[in-house]
């Protein structure tokens, strides 16, 4: 089977996702190609100056990327090096959300900001809170001394914990598992303050979330696919579980960030619309990359057991929230946003998995023998690693 896909100027010919069927025609969905900047005039009323802190992470480039197709101008504020071939027509400043220094240099001429900047489950419990915290309250208040009237904030769903029904709506109870989810719940209370105060605050609230430059936990599993091998998953793997492409989440970001206020300064569940189960999902991967291999069904409760022990001496490729839900339903009601904003997404699951593993097999020798604990380089395998020669 080729790995190629569809010419930009064949995309508009694609059916709808929903009609895409074999993994043939999954593979080939592309994302909707904008006019070049140059072409491209910002609507009167539209900000011009973005400021997208975490720019150069895995949402932070496809923001950027979908910006600058838009015509808009973008600031950059990383602690990491913006390194993508974009870096000569965006503002890059290299800093800390924790540091208002730094804050106060990126600000300037912003007329809104998307604050995606955070700190994922497998760093240290303090710099997630200081981090997701303190870095938050800082974005906010800067913003709020230099004008800025907007500030978009990406949260998760990871605030609903683990839940008891399905679908989660936006009013649902919150209760984050963990040093993550629990700072992702205070975050969106100090999203609210400073909503009090004046600034709209849209809070998004996505899925997992996969795309080109998507590496983390899903590098694991495409690493077990190109090497031709079956993939566990833990117990039936019969449960539905949403995930989303990261292109529709830009798309749902961009219309916070433009749409009147009085529309927008609310929050909002974004996923995918087209999903089956955790095994059909996954399995069209498996099947793309061509071995003829299969998900693979383990008992849940041993596996769960082994990996509560294997993180406390940090062998674990998982962190709780992630083995102590993927064994159930997760979804979201994603009504809300398609009513009030007019948001739909374009990828199913199978789809957004397919693109994402397309991007992996290209830029392998990018990242092949890298691991980190962000979404920019696979994750360890730890003890996965033995066990992948028994699959």
């Amino acid at each position: 089977m080729s790995h190629d896909t569809l010419a930009p100027e064949e995309v508009a010919a694609l059916p709808p996702a929903e009609t895409l069927e074999t993994v043939e025609a999954v593979a080939t969905a592309e994302a909707p190609v904008a006019p070049a900047p140059d072409a491209v005039q910002v609507a009167s009323g539209k900000p011009g100056r973005f400021l997208v802190t975490g720019g150069a992470g895995f949402l932070g480039i496809n923001l950027v990327r979908h910006l600058l197709a838009r015509g808009h101008a973008v600031t950059s504020l990383d602690i990491a090096d913006f390194t993508y071939p974009e870096r000569a027509l965006i503002t890059e400043v290299k800093g800390d959300i924790r540091k208002r220094a730094d804050l106060e240099r990126a600000m300037q001429g912003v007329d809104v900001v998307v604050h995606t900047a955070a700190a994922l489950p497998l760093y240290k419990a303090e710099e997630i809170y200081s981090t997701d915290l303190d870095g938050s309250r800082n974005v906010l208040q800067v913003a709020l001394e230099h004008g800025v009237k907007r500030v978009v904030h990406i949260s998760s769903t990871a605030v609903y914990g683990i839940p008891d029904h399905h679908p989660l709506y936006e009013n649902d109870r919150l209760q984050g598992v963990g040093p993550y989810g629990e700072s992702k719940v205070k975050a969106e209370e100090i999203c609210a303050e400073f909503r009090a105060k004046g600034i709209c605050v849209p809070i998004i609230r996505p899925k997992s979330f996969v795309g080109p430059e998507r590496l983390g936990v899903f590098a694991l599993f495409y690493d077990w696919a190109k090497d031709g091998k079956n993939f566990p998953v833990l117990g039936s793997g019969n449960n539905r579980y949403q995930l989303l492409d990261v292109y529709d989440l830009c798309d749902a970001i961009y219309l916070t960030a433009t749409l009147d206020c009085a529309r927008v300064n609310d929050v909002f569940n974004i996923g995918a619309t087209n999903f089956t189960t955790l095994r059909e999902d996954y399995q069209a991967v498996l099947d793309y990359a061509g071995f003829g291999k299969r998900i693979v069904s383990i008992p849940a409760s041993p596996a769960i057991f082994t990996l509560r022990a294997l993180e406390k001496v940090n062998l674990s490729p998982l962190y709780k929230w992630v083995y102590e839900t993927v064994t159930e339903d997760s979804f979201v009601s994603t009504e809300k946003a398609e009513r009030v904003l007019g948001w739909q997404p374009n990828f199913s699951n199978k789809q957004a998995l397919i693109r994402n593993y397309q991007w992996y097999l290209e830029h392998l020798a990018d990242f092949e023998g890298q691991s980190g604990v962000s979404h920019r380089v696979p994750w360890k395998q730890g003890a996965l690693g033995i066990a992948k020669k028994l699959f």
